[in-house]
């Protein structure tokens, strides 16, 4: 557990800052040094002549004095790139098996176990950078649902007790979770801050179960892990629900993390909290009194203090409560938690409210689960009761299609669903559709409580159209994103100012 922290210290910094995975040079190790870490089966060569200043599984970002690593993929294998890396400049090679072809003789090679190119690079990349998460703030936040919000939360309370705060996620780059190359010269970066400044430094990350399996976090202690929820999803990556619980509660580990969070209103919460392999803190929106709801606002008490939140709807006043215990955790006085979460602003594309004032109240949300759109729409129910809720919803391509019909079953708790395009990508966006419309059902079509429109604008404008003043719109899936992917084109798209736009020639 980290301590003292809940003591308020002078600082000049903004406020919570995206952390992006931009390149940070790092010092020079030598090689034998940073093999320490990882279990090597043989060596080519002297690693003590290598010094390396970077650490890197991507070939075209290599640099002159990369360590390159050979990740074996799905649709790649690293050691066929190996001798472009050494023409770029990688001075040694970690590998599964030693590189003969296009290297040089006298090329230092480290091998590792089949299947340890991963971890092992990610212990390396930790390594070159001297282990930064040791000495910062760290809380890792993961599951299906409300990552995002909770790490934006953790920032405004840690800015609120005096530490500068960071967040690692969804906002600040392509992935949830960066490669552990991207991550440990970020976190470089803020451990170097905090020792030029003198001012606590404060990581609040998201960590997906796709990081967890293929090792990025690996080498990063958290002092808390925090657990949301599980729903189904990415079940085209985890071969089942055990299989993707299994992948979330590996975080709950000593290897991982000191102590955790976990919501037990949540079914695989209470499991995760009753297999707990660290101290674990079970939280429950019961632990949330007074709570009072309303669109852009919640209010309620927690442990004695009010809170209130620039945010809507019950989903996040639990997001409010992890957030909070696991700043507890973190020593971080309750009266300084509750004036953090009042300091948060809204989230982007979560549940965010685009225009509430005149006409229809329109909603954006990142919604792309059966789950968080079932609860989406029950939300904007319980928001504005009496309204009729329409919810603008697709499904990404080239993602989990199982998914697919139980996003359309879950899409009927509307009175008007609007199916249209998400982010095909490479895949057909018709046959997208038809594989939603499977859970759907000939019924809600015939009578008109589905509608196609595969052009989201227009979607969006059909949607607006029809809504009256205080219904609710609920423009669900793309969330904060910006753009939407057609085949290899990528455009510009954000649902939030489509909507802005639609409804502004509305009026």
């Amino acid at each position: 557990m980290v301590t003292g922290y809940h003591r308020p210290i002078p600082l000049a910094a903004p406020g919570n800052s995206e952390v992006s995975p931009d390149r940070i040079t790092l010092a020079t190790v030598q090689m034998n040094l940073l093999l320490d870490e990882v279990d090597v089966l043989e060596v080519s060569g002297d690693p003590a002549s290598v010094d390396v200043t970077s650490v890197e599984h991507d070939s075209r970002r290599v640099v002159p004095g990369t360590l390159f690593c050979c990740l074996p993929g799905r649709h790649s294998d690293g050691h066929e790139h190996a001798a472009e890396a050494v023409a770029r400049g990688a001075v040694a090679l970690v590998c599964e098996h030693l590189v003969a072809a296009g290297v040089p003789a006298d090329l230092v090679q480290a091998r590792v176990g089949v299947g340890c190119a991963r971890p092992s690079m990610a212990r390396l990349a930790a390594a070159l950078a001297d282990f930064p998460s040791r000495q910062l703030v760290m809380a890792g936040v993961t599951g299906t649902n409300g990552k995002t919000t909770v790490t934006q939360l953790l920032a405004a309370i840690f800015g609120a007790a005096g530490l500068g705060a960071h967040v690692i996620g969804t906002l600040g780059g392509a992935r949830t979770t960066p490669e552990a190359t991207e991550l440990q010269p970020i976190l470089g970066e803020l451990r170097d801050r905090q020792r030029t400044t003198g001012v606590p430094q404060g990581v609040a990350m998201e960590v997906s179960s796709h990081a967890l399996v293929q090792s990025r976090v690996d080498g990063i202690h958290f002092d808390v892990a925090v657990f949301t929820n599980l729903s189904h999803d990415h079940l085209d990556f985890h071969a089942d629900m055990e299989a993707y619980f299994a992948a979330k509660a590996s975080l709950f580990s000593p290897e991982h993390a000191v102590a955790g969070v976990v919501s037990v209103d949540d079914e695989w919460g209470r499991r995760l909290l009753a297999g707990g392999r660290i101290p674990l803190v079970g939280v429950s929106r019961t632990e949330a009194t007074d709570v009072v709801l309303a669109l852009g606002a919640s209010r309620f008490t927690w442990r004695g203090h009010p809170v209130e939140v620039a945010l809507s709807g019950g989903f996040n006043v639990e997001n409010a409560l992890l957030a909070a215990e696991a700043a507890v955790v973190l020593g971080i006085e309750p009266a300084v938690v509750a004036a953090g979460l009042g300091r948060a602003q809204p989230v982007p594309g979560r549940f965010e409210v685009v225009s509430a004032a005149t006409g229809p109240i329109v909603v954006v949300d990142y919604a792309h689960t059966p789950a968080s759109l079932a609860r989406v729409i029950a939300e904007a129910r319980s928001l504005a009761p009496g309204a009729r809720v329409t919810v603008v919803f697709g499904c990404g391509g080239d993602r989990d299609a199982a998914k697919r019909p139980a996003m359309g079953a879950a899409a009927l708790a509307a009175d008007l669903a609007v199916l249209t395009t998400d982010n095909p990508r490479g895949e057909d966006p018709d046959q997208i559709v038809a594989e939603v419309l499977t859970g759907v059902g000939p019924d809600a079509l015939a009578q008109g409580r589905v509608v196609l429109e595969p052009d989201r604008r227009r979607a969006i404008e059909l949607a607006i159209g029809r809504a009256g003043p205080g219904d609710v719109v609920l423009i669900c899936g793309k969330g904060h994103e910006t753009t939407q992917q057609l085949g290899t084109e990528v455009v510009a798209f954000d649902d939030r100012l489509v909507a802005q736009e639609v409804l502004g020639c509305s009026r």
